[in-house]
């Protein structure tokens, strides 16, 4: 998709320092999710690289994705890479085999093409508008589809401080592929409550006439007219919600991941309508 001199990583970083807050287990469901969604690629690749991108203040949630992508791909290595060059000092200490951490941003400095790349809740300081350039140069990093393969993936999202509610887009090298929507399922009021948790693409949008609001109002229906099975508990309320749901919403996945508290939904589905 580009040419070696675009992959050649610049002599400044691109990108801008974050918060920096994290917390140990945060991205739980992201990286569940990626393992069972994505560890099939990994597995197949040579040299299955994944980059956990902006981990923060602190190195928790790159040495967690390195102990959830092996259970699916125990070949897998992580490399984190932050922007702020203290966070990437501090974290040298937790570096071992099959984990590093590296200095960087948008430009991924590691060689070859990564078969994952996270960025959870580093785009959400940036303006709407700059979203679209970011993930066009983040996948033209990941490893190429070929015969054999679907090509490298790229998570981006956004979670609250203790990973209860969190919603992600998943994209190819080719681009955004799916939506998916995780939450613990006795914190939960009704699934629109999700909202504020939207990436930046889609934050802006949960309003009358796109997408995504249209999705997050019949999704509220259908949980409430799923009522009758909250005696059985919060997550046979959402399985059958998300089942109704689906009769209208092009939702990928199954009955499997529904017990988990996610959905997932094809992208072109809740892509923004209307130009900014």
């Amino acid at each position: 998709m580009t040419s070696r001199a675009a992959t050649r990583p610049p002599s400044r970083p691109v990108g801008t320092v974050t918060r920096g807050t994290t917390n140990p287990n945060r991205l739980r469901r992201m990286d569940r999710w990626i393992a069972a969604v994505h560890g099939a690629e990994l597995r197949r690749a040579p040299d299955p690289v994944a980059v956990d991108l902006g981990y923060g203040a602190a190195p928790w949630t790159a040495v967690e994705l390195l102990h959830r992508l092996r259970t699916a791909a125990p070949h897998a290595r992580v490399v984190g890479v932050e922007i702020e060059p203290a966070r990437v000092a501090a974290a040298r200490p937790y570096a071992r085999e099959g984990l590093d951490f590296r200095h960087g941003g948008f430009e991924i400095p590691v060689r070859g093409r990564p078969q994952l790349i996270r960025a959870a809740n580093v785009l959400r300081q940036y303006d709407e508008a700059e979203v679209a350039a970011v993930w066009e140069r983040l996948c033209a990093r990941l490893a190429p589809a070929d015969g054999h393969s679907r090509g490298g993936l790229l998570v981006e999202g956004t979670c609250d401080e203790i990973g209860r509610r969190h919603v992600w887009v998943a994209l190819g090298p080719e681009g955004p592929r799916t939506v998916t929507f995780a939450t613990r399922l006795g914190s939960l009021n009704r699934p629109s409550d999700l909202a504020e948790r939207l990436p930046k693409a889609l934050i802006h949008r949960n309003v009358p006439g796109e997408a995504v609001h249209a999705f997050l109002r019949d999704f509220d229906r259908a949980w409430a007219a799923a009522a009758p099975y909250a005696s059985y508990g919060a997550r046979q309320r959402w399985i059958r919600a998300v089942r109704d749901l689906a009769a209208d919403w092009p939702v990928a996945d199954g009955p499997g991941r529904w017990r988990q508290g996610e959905v997932t939904v094809a992208w072109e589905a809740l892509a923004p309508r209307r130009p900014r």
